[in-house]
């Protein structure tokens, strides 16, 4: 079977969430399947809204996916983004792609930004956005996205329990921080 060059790179880029995913087994545990589901669902819809992108940004794409919410575990904390982010960077630098920790970083800070990113440097961030909020919303929010689409993906990368869990550790970081119950949330 000969794969398209829109579909072999798609599955190189999910091969390469998979591998790093795969080094936050330990952290993730029972929720390793829904986390990782959320990750191919959003890096997939990445892809359907930046279909000219090139090699290194799917990459740039799976390594923010996988990084993306990694603190919610690696520091046990619904403040997760700073810890994402370092996590990312400390992994760009140590694979020598230490010039996209920037942009890498962004993607991950600003994915739950309220209002949209208009940075002409960097388009993947407000794709990296918006992708996130498809999937958080469970496709009520397409970003122009076919339903079809959506539904395709979330047939194929099951929830597993996903949501359920965000809600539970939501509740749990309201009730100790009531002055501070989203801190992820952005303007």
């Amino acid at each position: 079977m000969t794969l398209s060059p829109e579909t072999a790179a798609m599955l190189t880029a999910h091969d390469l969430l998979d591998r790093l995913l795969h080094t936050y087994r330990k952290p993730l545990a029972d929720e390793l399947s829904g986390y990782a589901n959320h990750c191919r669902r959003m890096l997939s819809f990445c892809l359907a809204l930046a279909p000219q992108a090139g090699i290194e940004d799917q990459h740039k794409l799976a390594i923010a996916a996988a990084f993306h919410d990694i603190g919610l575990w690696t520091d046990d904390t619904l403040d997760y983004l700073p810890p994402s982010v370092q996590l990312a960077a400390d992994y760009l630098s140590a694979s020598g792609h230490a010039g996209w920790i920037e942009e890498v970083g962004l993607m991950i800070s600003e994915h739950h930004r309220l209002r949209p990113v208009r940075d002409a440097r960097y388009p993947l961030v407000e794709v990296f956005r918006r992708a996130d909020l498809v999937d958080f919303s469970r496709g009520v929010y397409t970003a122009g996205l076919p339903r079809s689409l959506i539904r395709a993906q979330q047939a194929l990368f099951p929830n597993a329990g996903f949501h359920r869990m965000l809600a539970r550790r939501g509740l749990r970081w309201m009730a100790r921080h009531p002055l501070r119950p989203l801190p992820m949330l952005k303007w």
